[in-house]
């Protein structure tokens, strides 16, 4: 089942130097920590933070693409979970049908933003990411920094 969620906030682990995004439910408040590249990351802060850069960027201009030919977003799907790895779909709306599209979730949020559609999660995730934060491994500085997060380190990113 797919619970409707929001950005959190953006931040950088600081033990692996890598942009988190963190998606919250918006029915139990439970957090879904994506580790995405730093291009991604930007992309969403720039959208978020409003900031307008001079040419498009490459979620801009797919976003047009999309536009000229008629099609929209209606929904972005964080799907699934395989190997440490997150899928979604972007959920297209072309004349009447619905089209779904593979993709990383750090770009179909990136897109999610740009075009103002839902954000949805499976919500088996979010304890399948909980288990991982608990498994023994170099993880563990990892898991006990999320811990100890406050909300003044996530940011104030809603949708």
């Amino acid at each position: 089942m797919f619970k409707k969620a929001h950005i959190q906030g953006l931040m950088v682990d600081p033990i692996k130097e890598m942009p988190v995004l963190v998606l919250r439910d918006d029915q139990d408040g439970r957090f879904l920590p994506i580790w995405i590249g730093h291009h991604e990351a930007n992309a969403i802060a720039l959208q978020l933070e409003g900031i307008h850069v001079p040419r498009p960027m490459t979620h801009d201009l797919l976003g047009q693409v999309l536009e000229a030919v008629g099609a929209s977003i209606s929904q972005v799907r964080i799907r699934d979970m395989r190997d440490h790895t997150y899928f979604a779909d972007l959920v297209l709306l072309v004349q009447g049908h619905e089209a779904r599209v593979d993709a990383r979730p750090s770009d179909a949020v990136a897109m999610a933003v740009r075009s103002g559609a839902e954000i949805v999660v499976e919500s088996s995730l979010y304890q399948r990411a909980s288990d991982l934060e608990q498994a023994p491994a170099d993880d563990d500085l990892v898991s006990h920094w999320m811990e100890k997060l406050g909300p003044e380190e996530m940011g104030e990113y809603e949708m």
